[in-house]
């Protein structure tokens, strides 16, 4: 299989059949185009037939700080080097765009394809926190 990979957003629908193969969370379609339109920078890969098989989102201040979130692949097309050509897009883009301090929290079970792509965990000192009451 050919991937062709781009800067260029999925649509809607798209990232949300994508997404859905996670089984992370439902969200509504409304919730995947806002998540789109807040995005700094999307890496998409399509197969030869056009058809999204990966995708990885960067938001980001445009200054200081990037975040990449939503690494994701399709389980038909994991193992071919998709994820590592995302990644290193995003990285790239975001340098490219002034911004080097680039964060991200590892799926779990995840955290040795971000070490191999430079990454490293935060110390005890300084670990990430986030909100956990919804309220």
């Amino acid at each position: 299989m050919t991937v062709h990979y781009s800067l260029t957003p999925p649509t809607t629908a798209e990232f949300a059949t994508l997404y859905a193969e996670t089984g992370w969370a439902e969200w509504s379609p409304e919730t995947f185009e806002r998540a789109l339109a807040g995005s700094w920078v999307v890496c998409s890969a399509r197969d030869d037939d056009g058809k999204l098989v990966g995708i990885g989102r960067l938001i980001s201040d445009g200054a200081l700080h990037a975040f990449v979130t939503e690494m994701i692949v399709a389980t038909s097309a994991r193992g071919a080097g998709i994820g590592s050509e995302i990644l290193r897009m995003l990285v790239d883009e975001s340098r490219r765009r002034g911004v080097s301090d680039i964060q991200l929290f590892a799926a779990r079970g995840r955290a040795a394809f971000y070490e191999r792509h430079g990454f490293a965990a935060r110390s005890a000192e300084g670990p990430g926190m986030e909100i956990v009451d919804a309220g």
